[in-house]
């Protein structure tokens, strides 16, 4: 089993090399995501910022900024 899912998942990991559409669409589910991240954590409570390290003048800043903007490290 380990076998078959390994090589399907190289099998995928290819043709998303190939395909300029697969890379659109990881775009696409990245950038939905991250909007989804920043939105939550709009809605933490100022204690729970405290626990992660974070203002809410950070969170808001996060917030704020445009959904293709991502930290370089967590680009596709």
């Amino acid at each position: 089993m380990f076998a078959s899912l390994h090589t399907s998942s190289l099998a995928v990991a290819r043709l998303q090399a190939r395909s300029p559409l697969a890379s659109v669409a990881a775009r696409l589910r990245q950038a939905i995501n991250m909007r989804a991240e920043r939105k939550h954590l709009t809605t933490l409570d100022d204690a729970r910022l405290s626990d992660i390290g974070l203002t809410r003048a950070q969170v808001m800043a996060e917030a704020a900024r445009p959904l293709w903007d991502v930290p370089r490290g967590w680009r596709v």
